[in-house]
């Protein structure tokens, strides 16, 4: 009884505050006929209702599922709600037409029809209904421009026009558009109004026409692509909730908002508000709910919020807030949610806020907290049933005879420091349902309890520890697990052998540890969801088990880094129909590739570095989902046949150190999504087709060295604008480098897109950087972007414009034909890490402008014919190995041992003023140009006025031309001679 007089009380209190009118249903009022017909006209327009109008049956409306009537018979309300998940929703909701047969209902004062999937327009004599108080459209899928004729609903109390995400089967291309909301402001019942999602745009006033509702308790305008005005005040001081989510305010927080005293719920969340948090929010003492996460605040927690004192949820989170946490905050005794994560908050955490008696969760994740977090931080908190402390380096030091006051649903520790043991505290925690405490510097193994509590947890994570022993058996509660557990365990020191595979999961990482031995199969019945399966980096053996193959839901299979041996398993008929990713590499499998062809679902296939043998089958050109082929390190043979350019998917094509032959086929430039092209060490022939650089645009690195390549470089190459490697050493290239490699923006400026959001696949590029062969897989975002042109026949000089690949960090030019000077402005390419021109026949000085390439750490110019000082200063003074210069025979100061001095001009005469005064040496200058005009004339006057010097002075310069004469005639004979021999 005392339940009942509760629930009706509730009912009408919710009326009551919005002044609706009370609707009351009889069994004894009599439908109104006419009434009745309108609304079947309005079922049988419907296409679909999931049996929801089933009691739509018979002559009193009034009893129908949804319909409720006055007393005089008349339908004053319809509800037609579809209620529940948005999971589950479609398959209840009614979709059709929306019949104008529902206009005839005169009386309505009630209208519900969200959450469906109706294919009209929002009708226009909606506007007619002018008893109307409660209109309900969100999520109902009707669209098109929202009629001004709402504006007629004089009595309209509640309007809901939300956009809601729906799992639509029929997606209707016409969004509700609000092109002008004058008509809002002849509301003047108006209570809420809640346009969320409505795309209003900055060009229609919402604020006048909004601001003229006195009465409205309720405004929420999220996502609605809104300004916010600079205004100080306004007419809805009675507002008690306001949403203004997901709108790019993008300035402080609006001033009018101070006049808003009356405010229960605030939502400012994903705004771009900048600045502090206003002070005067800590006077909206009716204030229960306060969210100003995902903005850029800055500064410290207003010590002015503790004075909230009826708040029950604070979300502050992904701001710049720093400091420490406010002392007071632990006075806020009726908060229970209060989220924290992902400031710069610092300091240690006050043991306040262990007197939050009614807090239920948690979070201060991503901060930089300090200090140690111990029992008293957590003596009321008997509500907490989510705790998220990771990424904030605090210390968790609870003794293992606490008795916890709370139970956990959901605790996270990523990243902590748990005191090395595993936590005991949490062998009475039997609710939990997911743990992280990965990366958390345990150095321990699983105990024995653990078992007990691991059979209610859904998701576990204990990766990037040091946990040793057996891997804990699974117990399954299958009532607990119908959507599959998460297990990840990776990064670990578990060994031994699997005894039996874990069941009812979704997804299993268990790679990076010691285990070995045979992989257990799987039970199809117990393992129907699972979809991912890494094993990868262990010590598994035998052969492949072809178990993974046939579990019809698995996605991910990674067995890559173990010891796996034999052939593939035959693919046929049986095998799943979703696999998307086989990463296989690092094993010691052979045999043919064709067993793969039936597994037409494969987007990432990674044999890389095992012993496959034969030719690339054709039939893999079939399987038109592959993004990543990586065969990269076996024993492939043949040439690449042309149905590979059937693969319009494909991102990543590795073919590098196989022993593939023949022409690159001119069937992959239809390949154009192509952003990694490695067909290095191969024994390709020809030249560099021209379409690489003419079809492949989204080439970001293109390897072809160690081939047998001929001719010259193309020019279209030069527009690979996203080309950040390129290296086509070691082959047999001629002619010249193009100038216009100059324009390669993508070595210009550094590009962070891959071109491609694949599962964690390892990319495997071999480059010659700093003087070594390094592999690239998991550090491909170190890769340098590089050119390497080495060990090829290219002659001519260095172009100038190179020097405009200002991101460049490797250039490599060594062993070919290049000859010139090295340019003058090689200093222009400040990010240079590695430079190597060795073995060419350049000539001239080494340019002064190296000195500036402050993070150069390789530097190889040996075997030139470089000359004169070594020039000297700032990171080149760290390069002191006299190899460097070796093979220079002109060169001369540190570090090799030929000295400068005796040379008539050193490299710092001619570029540097070496410390001396200018003026010095000006007048050094002026002064020879007269003293040599008066030795001159002198010299002449002897000749003139002494016969005796002026006779041997002329018989010398006889002499010397009788003998220059003389030799140039025998030389000339004897060539004559040769040529005749």
């Amino acid at each position: 009884m005392k339940t009942s007089f509760l629930v009706i009380c509730t009912f009408f209190s919710f009326f009551q505050r919005f002044g609706l009118s009370i609707i009351t249903s009889s069994s004894n009022v009599t439908c109104i006929k006419s009434e009745r017909q309108s609304l079947l006209v309005f079922k049988n327009a419907l296409t679909r209702t999931n049996n929801r109008l089933s009691t739509w049956t018979g002559i009193e409306c009034c009893e129908w599922h949804g319909v409720e009537c006055d007393r005089n018979g008349h339908v004053v309300k319809l509800d037609l709600r579809t209620r529940g998940s948005l999971e589950t929703i479609k398959f209840k909701w009614l979709t059709g037409e929306f019949s104008p047969s529902l206009q005839n209902l005169k009386h309505l004062r009630y209208l519900d029809v969200s959450m469906n999937g109706f294919t009209s327009n929002i009708p226009k004599f909606l506007g007619s209904f002018e008893r109307l108080e409660y209109l309900n459209l969100s999520g109902s899928s009707l669209g098109g421009v929202v009629p001004h004729h709402l504006g007629n609903l004089s009595r309209l109390q509640y309007l809901d026009l939300t956009i809601q995400i729906l799992p639509l089967e029929h997606a209707f291309d016409k969004e509700p558009i609000l092109d002008d909301m004058r008509w809002v402001s002849s509301l003047t019942s108006l209570r809420h109004l809640d346009l969320t999602g409505m795309n209003i745009g900055e060009h229609v006033d919402w604020f006048n026409p909004v601001n003229m509702l006195s009465s409205l308790l309720t405004l929420n305008l999220g996502a609605s692509n809104i300004n916010i005005p600079s205004i100080k005040y306004v007419n809805f001081t009675s507002l008690n909730t306001l949403g203004l989510s997901s709108n790019s305010i993008n300035s402080n927080v609006p001033m009018w908002l101070s006049n808003l005293t009356a405010l229960t719920h605030l939502d400012l969340s994903f705004t771009d508000l900048r600045g502090q948090i206003p002070d005067y929010i800590g006077t909206f003492n009716a204030l229960s709910f306060l969210d100003l996460s995902v903005n850029h605040f800055e500064n410290s927690i207003p010590d002015v919020l503790c004075n909230l004192s009826n708040l029950v949820h604070l979300d502050l989170s992904v701001n710049k807030l720093s400091g420490p946490i406010p002392s007071m905050l632990g006075l806020i005794l009726k908060l229970e949610d209060l989220s924290l994560q992902f400031n710069k908050l610092s300091g240690n955490i006050s043991t306040s806020l262990g007197q939050l008696s009614n807090l239920k969760q948690l979070d201060l994740s991503g901060n930089s907290f300090a200090g140690v977090l111990s029992e008293a931080h957590f003596a009321k908190v008997k509500k907490l049933n989510y705790l998220d402390l990771s990424r904030t380096s605090l210390v968790l030091n609870i003794t293992s005879q606490w008795t916890d006051p709370f139970q956990l649903q959901t605790f996270y520790a990523s990243s902590c420091n748990v005191v090395q043991r595993f936590p005991y505290w949490l062998q009475t925690q039997t609710k939990l349902q997911r743990l992280d405490i990965s990366n958390s510097s345990i150095i321990d193994t699983i105990p024995d309890w653990f078992e007990n509590i691991s059979s209610n947890i859904l998701e576990l994570d204990l990766s990037k520890n040091q946990i040793g022993g057996k891997m804990p058996r699974f117990h399954v509660d299958s009532s607990k697990h119908i959507n599959g557990r998460i297990l990840n365990m990776n990064s670990n020191k578990f060994e031994g052998s699997l005894a039996t595979f874990p069941s009812n999961v979704r997804w299993l990482d268990f790679s990076n540890n010691l285990l070995s031995g045979h992989v257990p199969p799987t039970n199809k019945t117990m393992n129907p969801i699972l979809e991912y399966v890494v094993l990868s980096e262990n010590r598994f053996s035998g052969n492949i088990p072809i178990h993974f193959f046939k579990v019809p839901s698995i996605r991910v299979l990674d067995l890559s880094y173990n010891l796996f041996s034999g052939h593939l398993p035959q693919m046929d008929g049986t095998m799943n129909s979703s696999l998307n990713y086989v990463i296989l590499s690092r094993n010691d499998l052979a045999g043919s590739l064709v067993r793969l062809c039936n597994v037409s679902t494969i987007r990432v296939l990674d044999l890389s570095h095992n012993k496959f043998v034969g030719r690339i089958p054709r039939c893999l050109g079939n399987l038109i989902n592959l993004e990543i082929i990586d065969l990269t390190n076996n024993t492939i043979t043949g040439v690449v046949p042309s149905p590979l350019g059937h693969l319009y998917r494909l991102t990543t094509l590795h073919l590098h150190n196989n022993t593939l032959e023949g022409d690159i086929p001119s069937s992959l430039q239809n390949l154009t999504r192509l952003v990694t092209m490695d067909l290095g060490n191969n024994l390709f022939t020809g030249t560099i087709p021209l379409w690489i650089g003419e079809k492949l645009s989204k080439l970001s690195f293109l390897n072809l060295q160690s081939n047998k390549l001929t001719g010259n470089i193309p020019v279209q190459l030069c527009q690979l604008n996203a080309l950040q490697y390129l290296s086509l050493a070691n082959n047999n290239i001629t002619g010249k480098i193009p100038p216009c490699f100059g324009n390669l923006s993508g070595m210009i400026t550094h590009q962070d897109d891959s071109g491609y959001d694949v599962y964690n696949y390892e990319e495997n590029i071999l480059a010659f950087v700093k003087g070594k062969q390094l592999l690239y897989t998991t550090t491909i975002m170190f890769l340098t972007i590089s050119l390497d042109l080495s060990s090829n026949n290219i002659v001519g000089e260095i172009p100038d414009a190179l020097m405009n690949l200002v991101g460049l960090m490797s250039l490599n030019l060594s062993r070919n034909l290049l000859k010139g000077y090295i340019p003058m402005n090689i200093g222009d390419l400040t990010q240079l890490e590695s430079l190597d021109l060795s073995m060419n026949k350049l000539s001239g000085r080494i340019p002064q402008s190296l000195t500036s390439l402050t993070f150069l750490s390789f530097l190889n110019l040996s075997f030139n014919n470089l000359s004169g000082a070594i020039p000297v200063g700032n990171q080149l003074q760290t390069l002191d190995d006299a190899s460097v210069y070796e093979g220079n025979d002109g060169l001369c100061g540190p570090p090799v041992s030929k000295s400068c001095k005796g040379n008539e001009t050193t490299y710092n005469d001619v570029d540097g003023d070496d410390g001396r005064d200018e003026t010095k040496g000006f007048w050094f200058y002026a002064g020879m140009g007269p003293g040599f005009v008066v030795a001159f004339m002198g010299f002449l006057g002897s000749l003139h006025f002494i016969k005796r010097w002026r006779v041997a002075y002329f018989k010398m310069v006889d002499n010397v031309y009788t003998w220059l004469s003389v030799s140039m005639l025998l030389n000339l004979a004897l060539q004559r001679r040769n040529v005749f021999k």
